[in-house]
């Protein structure tokens, strides 16, 4: 194997915290406009505290961006989607939304994080209940720094009863393998 420089220097992939549910400065790094779907697709990083450029140093370790959450402009979620875009207003002095998603980036919110339970349906972990952090609420950033804001408990599924069980086994399939497929 070819040996990796500074690999003395490169964190593991356990020694880093987790983000927390709670509240937070955050910059708004993209918005990418679904219009068939009708929202906003935004891309977001910890601006400030403990936390600051969670995101950037997950995606550096893991090549995976986590920071994003939906605002729909659907009829039905027209309030939602204006809060969000009263809270950009207010916490960035001068600037007026121009119904341009561009002009979202660099700009500067204020996030708050619930944790919730959710099960995967593909992938390693799949049929099992996990949590991850969602976007429960935007703000304005004053918000979060005068700590006038409440972290909602952990939003529970309504019933989970399990990973998926295989009630009936299936035959074992033959595998042909030569010496030559083995790896050692």
């Amino acid at each position: 194997m070819k040996k990796i420089e500074n690999f003395e220097e490169i964190k593991a992939s356990g020694d880093f915290d987790s983000l927390k549910p709670g509240g937070y400065v955050c910059t708004l790094m993209e918005a990418k406009d679904e219009s068939d779907k009708e929202y906003l697709k935004v891309s977001f990083d910890v601006a400030e505290g403990e936390f600051a450029d969670y995101y950037r140093n997950l995606y550096k370790a893991m090549n995976f961006w986590g920071g994003v959450f939906i605002r729909s402009y659907k009829e039905k979620a027209l309030s939602m989607f204006k809060g969000f875009i009263k809270a950009v207003e207010e916490s960035n002095v001068g600037y007026v939304w121009n119904w341009d998603e561009s002009t979202l980036k660099g700009k500067k919110v204020g996030l708050i994080l619930q944790e919730e339970e959710y099960v995967p349906t593909g992938g390693a972990h799949a049929g099992e209940l996990r949590t991850r952090l969602i976007v429960q609420k935007v703000v304005n950033i004053e918000t979060i720094k005068s700590g006038k804001y409440k972290v909602p408990e952990l939003k529970k599924l309504d019933k989970y009863t399990g990973p998926t069980v295989q009630t009936q086994p299936t035959a074992p399939q033959p595998v042909n393998i030569s010496n030559d497929d083995l790896p050692f």
